[in-house]
């Protein structure tokens, strides 16, 4: 298994493996190919991609402003899943975003996705208490939609 750097090249195979993962969302705008590549094209070096059998496996989504690091779209494909893989791609983009100086990282996750809440705190990662998450829609054309 390799773990290396996303490139856009590499978005056919990211969005399909986002399509096959039961409950994951993605939005209509902020993951096209064009939301994509404007987010690599800010974050050059923190995304990664898992391959493994000459097709990507897993992904993350991995950026910073310059002050707090936060990873998006975390994902193995199932069949792949409970090998490492996932932290492996953790690991990797920490690595990347300690090279930017960046100290502290943040995630969503859905509270209703038991397995991926499991997996953050089985490598470590806590969930606050002490806050609330807030949203506020800039552009009602990026829909969400999740995969059933």
């Amino acid at each position: 298994m390799e773990i290396r750097t996303m490139t856009i090249e590499d978005y056919s195979q990211v969005k399909e493996l986002w399509l096959s993962i039961k409950g994951f969302a993605i939005r209509s705008i902020d993951d096209s190919y064009e939301g994509v590549a404007r987010f690599l094209n800010r974050n050059p070096e923190t995304s990664v991609v898992a391959v493994e059998d000459g097709r990507i496996v897993g992904a993350i989504l991995c950026g910073h402003d310059g002050r707090r690091g936060c990873l998006y779209h975390v994902c193995v494909l199932e069949a792949y899943r409970l090998r490492g893989i996932g932290k492996a791609m953790v690991v990797r983009c920490m690595e990347s975003l300690k090279k930017e100086n960046i100290n502290k990282v943040s995630l969503i996750a859905f509270t209703a996705n038991d397995i991926g809440n499991a997996f953050w705190k089985e490598i470590g990662w806590v969930k606050r208490e002490d806050l609330n998450y807030y949203d506020f829609t800039l552009n009602t054309d990026n829909i969400t939609a999740f995969n059933t």
